[in-house]
């Protein structure tokens, strides 16, 4: 997986998707390929960048994003 995915996109303004109430972050490690959702206020939500043409996502919901297969982030 190559290491660009990190910061390749980013949402110029991750507050216009708070108010659509879309505000979870679906990543993909790029160490192991395991699909992680971040919650506002985890501890690397806001670093976090979300890259669609890899497969990344938002999600609305925890049950969306535990439905499409993905995990919270521990921290």
């Amino acid at each position: 997986m190559p290491a660009e995915w990190l910061g390749s996109i980013d949402v110029p303004d991750p507050s216009s998707l708070l108010a659509g109430g879309c505000s979870i972050k679906g990543n993909i490690s790029i160490n192991t390929g395991e699909r992680i959702y971040h919650m506002p206020g985890q501890e690397h939500y806001w670093e976090t960048k979300i890259s669609p043409q890899y497969g990344e996502r938002w999600f609305c919901t925890e049950d969306e994003a535990r439905a499409a297969g993905w995990r919270k982030a521990r921290r």
